[in-house]
């Protein structure tokens, strides 16, 4: 289900534009970012491109932001170099950003459809990590029946086969 519409913060669509065009040069950096903290501050990153997958604008952001004491952005946007204007984020840089940040909104769209939309509009059926981890209270109950299973198939607890190990 959709949330509503967000205000379109065209002050950082800009500043990711303006990265895009004084930074983004050659083939290695392709795509700035721009993200608000909640504090009002503006973080920007760019793409470090390289043929085994080199990290998207949206992750060099993460760490640019945590570098400069930033934990907590509310918005972001990525602009792609050549005036190919707002580009969303691809499938992994969404899961990654939810895993980091579930409540961040994204600018997507063109022209008259620019929109802020929730990041998790943008994945449908969310899997978001930390929801799927053990608690500490049973995480170490969990850890402790899983010795025990163990020792009961190798004898020694902690000291199972890896299956296929011969």
């Amino acid at each position: 289900m959709a949330t509503q519409p967000h205000h379109v913060d065209h002050e950082l669509i800009e500043a990711a534009a303006r990265i895009a065009r004084t930074r983004c040069r050659g083939d290695n950096h392709t795509m700035a970012v721009a993200g608000r903290a909640r504090d009002g501050r503006i973080v920007s990153a760019v793409n470090a491109y390289h043929f085994t997958g080199g990290p998207c604008a949206e992750l060099v952001l993460l760490g640019a932001a945590a570098a400069q004491g930033v934990y907590d952005l509310d918005t972001i946007v990525a602009v792609g170099d050549r005036e190919r204007g707002v580009v969303p984020p691809c499938g992994r840089c969404r899961q990654v950003l939810v895993d980091y940040l579930p409540a961040l909104k994204v600018i997507v769209g063109e022209g008259e459809r620019l929109r802020t939309v929730s990041l998790t509009d943008l994945l449908p059926e969310t899997y978001i990590w930390a929801d799927h981890q053990l608690d500490t209270e049973n995480a170490g109950q969990a850890g402790q029946a899983g010795q025990a299973g163990q020792a009961g198939q190798t004898g020694q607890a902690g000291q199972a086969e890896s299956p296929g190990a011969s």
